[in-house]
């Protein structure tokens, strides 16, 4: 079963502790890379270990349509099928499910929905989800909730929070594996009333962790942090917070002052492969032509495989020249860049230094324009969506 310890002062929001599940333990404050269809893109286990990853996140949705929760469930699990021998946290499929917009249909029982490969009809319910997660193995599943767009009226926000409390009661019932954790997921939209109450609510369930949905749909930051704000104080202290789809350095940063102890998000892997490369100053295109002729690491401060072995000029060759290696390289700094801000952070935390830390690494990040950043992930959304909810 899984355990959860806090290690650092009880007075402070940022919070060290340690996640003990049947596959390892994981030290919190932790970044769970992406492997959405049971690999994170262009990366192997042992690059991931490599670079520091715990724990990684996969997705039910992807998983039962190719190759199915049985074919899987015969290799033995989702452990063995895809190779890595630690933690797993499976989604539920909902933000799948519901993103698919004229393609699912939704009622009080779930929702049925069109596969995005071929069109084929298929139904999601709370026990379901369980069922399949429960199949897969992982060793945190995740309830089925209804994720309201941005935008939506307050009546739709209003509507879809209820419904995540009424599906996570229907998911707990449904629970038959003793090995797994079964966490919920707080809604409310924008609404700090109707956050705080799903927290309360969710709260008096007793699940053994709680997450935050319903953020990084494409709202401004600051809403994303209210929505943690409002919903964190009314969590149990003593069991984990998993804050959904949040992973730009200085959101972790800041959230991690939050109170929050998990994250995931596809973002350092994506915008790797794209040519976007994290330094402690802010994002860098490998793209620009000072890196052409560049004798000496993209970041001499990185401790990746990609910087302690190769020349920025060469990766700046193998992103000009398309090769695919570039992928893995790039992937490999953007991941160990994350996942060393988490061991960083859980020092600073242990340390009694979290706040300084903190100031000092925002004081020196140069953040994406809020415009620029909303443009991009609008654009990023709807070739995702044109290319069939590949979620990396």
């Amino acid at each position: 079963m899984l355990r959860f310890s806090l290690l650092s002062p009880s007075s402070s929001r940022a919070r060290a502790g340690l996640l003990t599940t049947p596959h390892g333990q994981v030290p919190t404050p932790a970044f769970m890379p992406v492997g959405t269809q049971a690999a994170v893109k262009a990366v192997t286990p042992e690059d991931l270990r490599a670079a520091g990853a715990t724990i990684v996140l996969s997705n039910t949705y992807h998983l039962y349509l190719r190759p199915g929760v049985k074919l899987i469930e015969q290799f033995g699990g989702l452990h063995r099928f895809m190779g890595w021998d630690g933690p797993i946290l499976t989604d539920s499929g909902g933000f799948q499910v519901f993103s698919l917009g004229h393609m699912r249909k939704l009622t009080e029982e779930g929702a049925t929905f069109r596969s995005h490969i071929d069109g084929s009809e298929h139904r999601l319910t709370p026990e379901l989800a369980v069922a399949y997660q429960e199949a897969l193995g992982s060793d945190i599943a995740m309830v089925l909730d209804h994720c309201p767009a941005y935008g939506e009226s307050p009546e739709a926000i209003a509507e879809a929070t209820e419904r995540t409390h009424r599906w996570a009661e229907r998911s707990l019932k449904a629970q038959r594996r003793g090995d797994q954790a079964l966490f919920a997921i707080v809604q409310g939209g924008w609404s700090s009333d109707l956050r705080r109450e799903s927290a309360r609510r969710l709260a008096g369930m007793g699940f053994p962790g709680y997450a935050i949905g319903g953020v990084s749909v494409g709202e401004p930051k600051a809403l994303a942090y209210r929505a943690v704000e409002d919903a964190e104080p009314h969590l149990p202290k003593e069991k984990p917070r998993y804050l959904m789809g949040v992973g730009s350095p200085e959101d972790l940063v800041q959230c991690i002052a939050r109170g929050i102890d998990l994250f995931d998000c596809a973002l350092p892997t994506r915008v790797a492969r794209n040519g976007s490369l994290f330094t402690r100053q802010g994002r860098v295109s490998i793209r620009n032509a000072k890196h052409r002729d560049m004798d000496a690491p993209f970041d001499a401060s990185c401790d990746c495989y990609a910087c302690k072995t190769f020349s920025a000029a060469y990766l700046h060759h193998l992103f000009k020249s398309d090769e695919i290696l570039y992928h893995r390289l790039g992937t490999i700094h953007n991941l160990r860049f994350i996942l060393r801000l988490m061991e960083e952070s859980r020092a600073a935390i242990l340390g009694g230094t979290f706040d300084a830390f903190a100031r000092a690494f925002l004081d020196g990040y140069k953040s994406t324009d809020e415009e620029t950043r909303l443009e991009q992930k609008g654009k990023w959304a709807a070739a995702r969506e044109a290319r069939g909810l590949q979620e990396e």
